[in-house]
């Protein structure tokens, strides 16, 4: 959407509100640069029954002092045929002098809505896809610069884990953080001052901990995790353990990349195994495996579950 080459037409697709949200607003400030936006801005909500007849004058009206016209078209899910229809012809011929942008939370990519922009330019289709939960914390990074900040990967990591992973969420905590922390960076420090846990802590922020061997961490996200849930989480940091002996099995024979081959998983959900597992001797995952039988005779058969866990923990992280 540079400036120098816009298209007639955009499609703002995904469910990152907070990403659509920008592309809008990067537009709007475009038109707003020409001092008439204010008679060259039309913004629809399409669920609303949509005058299409309308729209489509709205579409084929010249701009008024400004270099283009700016039509947004929010909503465009599911529209009816008799909605649809009129749009893809348009496309297929569209005003020079007017941007439409159509906005949808999903847009399968066989409909002909989606055919009909994505064949005007490649760069027509916007993608708001959020990101993997993993790949969170380096759009934190890149967010705070929007507010004048700067934030490090640990501090990110922390907020994305308190504050769930929903970008729109995010942002208000960066914009919240920013106008609270004098200083250039919202620090580690910062976040875990200033800002107060809603989300649900997950297993896999346990377990990552655990492999990293940073146990305050791993004990602040043990408390953290919902009553009775020693068992599941026993049985989730078996696993782990068994991966990061396969891990440094594969790393010791010169062969780590084939990793997600060899557990059968995506290769993104194994990304940092291998340096987890150069942390560990080998004889210490095996010892930490071997210690599981006691600590699932004590899960089983004992008030002192929770304990029991915490010791193994702990014994993990520190072994060696």
């Amino acid at each position: 959407m540079a400036a120098s080459a816009l298209l007639p037409a955009y499609l703002i697709v995904g469910a990152d509100e907070y990403k659509r949200s920008r592309a809008i607003e990067r537009m709007k400030a475009r038109l707003e640069k020409s001092g008439m936006a204010e008679f060259n801005l039309d913004e629809r909500d399409m669920t609303r029954d949509p005058a299409i007849d309308d729209i489509i004058a709205s579409l084929n009206t010249f701009p008024m002092g400004s270099d283009f016209r700016l039509v947004i078209l929010d909503g465009c899910d599911r529209l009816p045929k008799a909605v649809s229809e009129p749009l893809v012809e348009y496309f297929a011929d569209p005003s020079p002098t007017t941007v439409c942008l159509v906005v949808a939370n999903t847009l399968a990519k066989n409909t002909r809505l989606y055919k009909a922009i994505a064949k005007i330019d490649k760069k027509a289709v916007v993608d708001c896809t959020p990101k993997k939960a993993w790949e969170m914390p380096k759009q934190v990074v890149s967010m705070a610069r929007a507010h004048g900040k700067t934030i490090g990967l640990p501090a990110a990591e922390a907020l994305v884990s308190r504050a769930g992973e929903q970008s729109r969420m995010l942002d208000n905590e960066l914009k919240r953080l920013s106008q609270m922390v004098e200083g250039p960076e919202i620090t580690l420090a910062d976040v875990e001052r200033l800002v107060m846990r809603t989300a649900e802590v997950k297993p896999w922020d346990f377990l990552n901990a655990v492999s990293a061997r940073d146990l305050p961490r791993a004990l602040e996200l043990l408390a953290l995790q919902p009553d009775r849930s020693e068992v599941r989480l026993f049985s989730l940091l078996v696993t782990r353990l068994r991966e990061l002996i396969t891990a440094k099995a594969l790393d010791a024979r010169g062969t780590g990349r084939e990793l997600a081959s060899v557990l059968g998983v995506q290769s993104w959900q194994v990304k940092n195994h291998l340096t987890w597992a150069r942390r560990f001797k080998m004889s210490e995952l095996i010892d930490a495996l071997s210690d599981a039988v006691e600590v699932e005779s004590a899960l089983k058969g004992s008030a002192d579950s929770a304990l029991a866990l915490q010791l193994w923990v702990t014994k993990i992280c520190t072994r060696g």
